[in-house]
């Protein structure tokens, strides 16, 4: 899909406000509501735009610790690959999984209640017979920039 400027406007405005009513983002972009809507569906069905959230800051919602847990398999068939990713995405603690290639094969970032709330998703993990061969474990201890717009361009 080839997006213009105003598609590109629409999406960076959205990135910063996306509650913003279509009126007020019309205004933003230059088009008027009618049109400026239609963008946005055509956006949306296009699958650019996939989703509307809120964010949370985790100290105001409670004792949550968030870790990033670097994992490396065993070995590399597309079966072993497959059972773990579907073991994954069931674990709720599990709030972003990545598929990476380097050093280790895997990126998660587990965010779960007490500080030993991560240890414990990592502990079932390695109980379940996955075929992990090592991980690591980051706790997050600060967060200097997070959720930060994409970089468009103008």
């Amino acid at each position: 899909m080839n997006l213009d400027r105003i598609d590109l406007k629409i999406i960076r405005t959205l990135q910063n406000e996306g509650r913003i009513s279509n009126v007020q983002l019309a205004d933003v972009v230059g088009l008027s509501a009618s049109p400026c809507l239609s963008r946005v569906k055509r956006l949306e069905a296009a699958g650019v735009i996939v989703r509307y959230e809120a964010q949370f800051d985790l100290a105001r919602l409670g004792d949550f610790v968030a870790a990033y847990v670097q994992i490396s398999m065993k070995n590399h068939r597309r079966e072993t690959a497959m059972r773990f990713e579907r073991y994954i995405t069931r674990v709720d603690e599990v709030v972003e999984f990545y598929m990476v290639n380097g050093k280790f094969d895997y990126l998660i970032k587990v965010v779960a209640e007490g500080y030993d709330g991560p240890a414990r998703v990592i502990q079932e993990l390695w109980q379940a017979d996955l075929d992990i061969e090592s991980y690591s474990v980051f706790v997050v201890s600060a967060t200097p920039i997070s959720h930060r717009p994409l970089p468009l361009g103008d």
